[in-house]
């Protein structure tokens, strides 16, 4: 083989062909290992984390939710029986008058004074355990806390109060155990439709 075949090995490539010692990088694709990459990975770590540290902190806060929801409303179905005993002992004491009480026999007073103990000592523990009875009476007809039986003339109050209650409502925690069952005032006051007072005004221009 002659000198003339012989080739250097750093000889340049064929024309056309340009030799390129590395790719080209995209000013926004930083160099892998370069500052700019660790820098990257960093904040987008970073950004992972706090994403993770807040979904915990979402799910904690659902799950303590969840539990405070089971702790208190977990006892809804056993409330309703209770109220039927409540209701019991209400219709006891309403059905002794005061004028029997008046001149009832002692054995008969310790009777009824035992009932209403008891009376009280249940919605105690009723309350105990987030169970309140409601008293609407004199108040202003709620549809989410009353069901209204019948209307009462009584012009006395304004229309839509509370003026009997048939049945007691109750309440657990936020929630409506069982509404009340009311008779609701028709008549009474109203105020004076502004209607009429704009037609009043345009009159007496």
């Amino acid at each position: 083989m002659t000198d003339r075949d012989r080739q250097p090995e750093d000889a340049a490539a064929p024309s056309g062909e340009p030799v390129v010692s590395k790719p080209y990088i995209m000013p926004d694709d930083p160099e892998p290992g370069s500052v700019e990459t660790l820098q990257k990975e960093a904040a987008e770590a970073r950004d992972r984390m706090l994403r993770t540290l807040a979904e915990m902190e979402n799910l904690r806060k659902r799950t303590a939710k969840e539990v405070a929801d089971a702790r208190l409303y977990g006892i809804t179905g056993f409330a309703r029986d209770v109220l039927d005993i409540a209701d019991n002992l209400q219709r006891a004491l309403d059905a002794v008058p005061a004028e029997a009480r008046a001149t009832a026999d002692p054995g008969l007073i310790s009777l009824i004074e035992g009932v209403e103990l008891t009376e009280r000592a249940l919605h105690s523990a009723l309350e105990k355990h987030g169970v309140k009875k409601l008293d609407p009476q004199g108040q202003k007809f709620d549809p989410n806390f009353h069901q209204a039986m019948y209307e009462v003339p009584d012009p006395s109050v304004p229309s839509g109060t509370v003026v009997q209650i048939m049945q007691a409502g109750y309440t657990i925690g936020d929630r409506v155990l069982r509404p009340a069952l009311v008779g609701v005032a028709k008549g009474g006051a109203k105020p004076a439709p502004a209607a009429n007072n704009n037609e009043s005004s345009s009159a007496a221009n």
